[in-house]
């Protein structure tokens, strides 16, 4: 009976817009601290109706596996570097952070994956998106240790790029309107 409901939701559902559930819903389970039954139902509800048809942007297009292995990798690879970074902070006397808020703009076609990137981001231990400007395609992140304001646009622009690679739009989608991108002056 189960598995009939499962099929009967995720019927005409394309493998892009499941892959987006499963990942908002992994991004809800770390937010919430804890993977359980309820976590995973609540995020799934929400997920479900984020990624609902009409609301928001189509869910269309495919997904690219070597982009999405390559983005995984980098973001796997900067949770295991923070978190030695931010154990060795925390087991060091002293403090001997270097805060910074650095504000990065990714181009106009990777804004539609906005929310997986900044996920990616805040996930990571030392770091969070304290906000975002769509519109303008920036990001405003929270270092713990800014050593490299230079390295960190380019590490966040690669991980837009993965992004927008990794989950192409669909033929039928307009691409963001240049006013958007450059700030409608009107």
């Amino acid at each position: 009976m189960i598995g009939r409901g499962v099929r009967a939701v995720l019927t005409g559902m394309s493998p892009r817009r499941v892959m987006m559930i499963v990942s908002l819903v992994a991004s809800w389970c770390v937010l919430w601290g804890a993977v359980s039954a309820a976590n995973i139902l609540s995020g799934a509800l929400v997920a479900l109706l984020v990624t609902a048809p009409g609301l928001g942007d189509a869910v269309t297009g495919g997904i690219r596996l070597g982009p999405l292995l390559r983005l995984t990798w980098i973001v796997l690879v900067d949770l295991v570097r923070s978190t030695v970074v931010v154990a060795v902070e925390i087991l060091t006397p002293g403090d001997h952070s270097s805060e910074s808020i650095v504000a990065v703009t990714v181009p106009p076609d990777a804004r539609r994956h906005m929310l997986f990137y900044t996920a990616a981001i805040t996930i990571t231990p030392g770091t969070v998106v304290a906000d975002t400007d769509i519109e303008a395609g920036t990001l405003y992140i929270h270092l713990l240790h800014d050593t490299d304001v230079a390295a960190t646009d380019a590490h966040v622009q690669r991980l837009a790029e993965l992004a927008r690679r990794a989950f192409p739009p669909g033929a039928d989608h307009d691409p963001v309107p240049v006013a958007d991108a450059v700030g409608d002056q009107s």
